[in-house]
């Protein structure tokens, strides 16, 4: 069901007005839609390497604005949309795990998830629900959906064409693995 509309979304990446329908999808993916932006984003920068910055730099600020947006629909509207965008998706059960995580581990769980290509639009629904405050969301969305896009970006500008595929099959493991050594990173720091 979803592949012809990857297909669909894959044929806007080449059009003159492709950036404006990466930001589209970046905005939509953060609150309702299914696919994420990296369908448009990956061959965007490998056609234009010299905007890749740009891109990816677009592609997280739209997904923030759109997080917001998904944000709102969980804190105003959860009853006659915000649940309906979880039931599309048949995500009732990560939704109620989502709760609990953020009772128990608040903005740390959504730096942790806003990195990984779950889908953002069930922690900003989710995070809306459980009001968890709207500067704190929004801080630890930059530091998730810039973080996110550019562990992207960083992998095409250094290995190119031949990490697309990796991205497009392993994006969960690609993410796990850099999510790890950023991790790993940190902690040596605090541990010096």
């Amino acid at each position: 069901m979803l592949r012809p509309l990857y297909n669909w979304i894959l044929a806007r990446a080449a059009r003159k007005d492709a950036v404006w329908w990466m930001a589209g999808v970046s905005f939509a993916e953060s609150s309702f839609f299914p696919l994420p932006p990296d369908i448009m984003l990956v061959p965007m920068c490998l056609a234009q390497p010299k905007k890749l910055w740009r891109y990816t730099n677009l592609c997280a600020f739209a997904s923030l604005i759109g997080g917001a947006f998904g944000y709102a629909l969980g804190y105003f509207l959860f009853e006659s949309v915000g649940r309906m965008v979880i039931d599309l998706y048949n995500a009732q059960d990560s939704f109620e795990r989502f709760q609990d995580m953020f009772a128990l581990y608040g903005p740390w769980f959504l730096i942790l998830k806003g990195v990984t290509p779950i889908p953002y639009k069930l922690l900003t629904i989710t995070a809306g629900f459980a009001k968890l405050d709207f500067t704190i969301f929004m801080l630890c969305s930059v530091v998730a959906r810039f973080s996110r896009f550019y562990m992207i970006a960083i992998l095409l500008h250094f290995y190119g064409p031949q990490v697309q595929e990796i991205i497009e099959k392993r994006l969960m493991l690609v993410t796990t693995v850099l999510l790890v050594i950023v991790i790993g990173g940190l902690l040596s720091f605090k541990l010096v």
